[in-house]
């Protein structure tokens, strides 16, 4: 299978290290930065590409791993050339773009999948399984923390939120997304936001989600931790509780006069970002629906963007459906 990755920077760099652990994948490259573009090829020996157009005409899947503003115009030109087409979460930066690239995907025939990575992190693919089989009794009420540091970027984007929704489109669409596919569809949300209200730099924000199956959620993500990165989440049910902290899980770190290193004592075909690559490699082998769907990251995206327009206004929002 030929895999071309669009966009260095860390996310494509993470989905390089993977797909090269796959023997039935050539991975090419491309970066409108020729400097990240050199950096890229030295370290992973991939295929460098000269242009978009280059990419995608020698590649069987399109993976979008650069800023959210560009998603929809690049997905729409790997998919009206026929390829598979994997785009790093968010799916786009608006419902509109969302629906261009679903439907343009759907007139296709070929594949989409989204980033949602938090679905194949052990802990969180453990605590939907366990909720959906009754562990708790009935889910009644659901917590989520994520965050650390304010993240850069080429040119600062992710403080750019316009560019990259913020904290709340960027970082919280895990938490929406993994409590989706847990708890069910979102009736109704409210939400509070320091990015939200300024349009740049660092944030902070706190969503209240109440379900169709009238359970609670509530949502805690930030890029202004002075303590670094933390996530953690609880489920509680009529029968009983689950809960998870990263800061208290079985991970290894080293601290010597550098910066402290965190490893997973994890297998590495069982690194989420592995087995979430794996997972969509394969369907679009064998011609089946990827774990993450299209669907999925419009709902993720619709949720984020409700969450955002409640910090705002201040006012209770429902979001879209599809």
């Amino acid at each position: 299978m030929k895999v071309g990755i669009l966009g260095a920077g860390g996310m494509g760099n993470v989905h390089a290290r993977q797909y090269a652990k796959m023997p039935d994948v050539e991975l090419s490259f491309f970066d409108p930065d020729a400097e990240r573009t050199d950096a890229y090829v030295k370290q992973w020996s991939v295929n460098p590409a000269t242009s978009v157009e280059d990419l995608i005409s020698r590649s069987d899947i399109v993976d979008i791993c650069l800023p959210t503003d560009l998603h929809e115009d690049l997905s729409l030109q790997a998919i009206a050339a026929g390829k598979a087409l994997f785009v790093e979460k968010p799916l786009a930066g608006n419902l509109a773009a969302c629906r261009r690239i679903i439907d343009a995907a759907s007139s296709a025939g070929v594949t989409l999948g989204v980033g949602q990575v938090v679905r194949f992190f052990p802990e969180f693919e453990t605590g939907n399984r366990i909720v959906k089989q009754g562990g708790v009794g009935t889910p009644a009420a659901a917590r989520t923390r994520r965050g650390g540091g304010a993240p850069s970027g080429k040119n600062a984007w992710f403080m750019n939120h316009s560019r990259s929704g913020g904290v709340i489109l960027d970082l919280a669409i895990h938490d929406f997304d993994w409590l989706r596919w847990t708890l069910g569809e979102v009736k109704h949300l409210y939400a509070r936001s320091v990015g939200a209200t300024t349009g740049t730099g660092p944030d902070y924000a706190l969503i209240t989600l109440t379900f169709d199956s009238g359970a609670v959620a509530h949502v805690e993500s930030t890029w202004m931790d002075p303590n670094g990165s933390r996530t953690t989440f609880e489920v509680c049910g009529s029968e009983g509780m689950i809960e998870w902290d990263s800061r208290t899980n079985a991970g290894l770190r080293t601290k010597t006069d550098g910066p402290e290193i965190r490893e997973t004592p994890l297998a590495p075909m069982d690194d989420p970002y592995y087995k979430e690559l794996r997972a969509f490699v394969d369907a679009v082998r064998d011609k089946t629906a990827p774990p993450v769907t299209g669907e999925d990251g419009f709902m993720a995206v619709s949720i984020a963007l409700a969450a955002i327009h409640s910090a705002k206004t201040g006012e209770v929002v429902v979001p879209e459906r599809l």
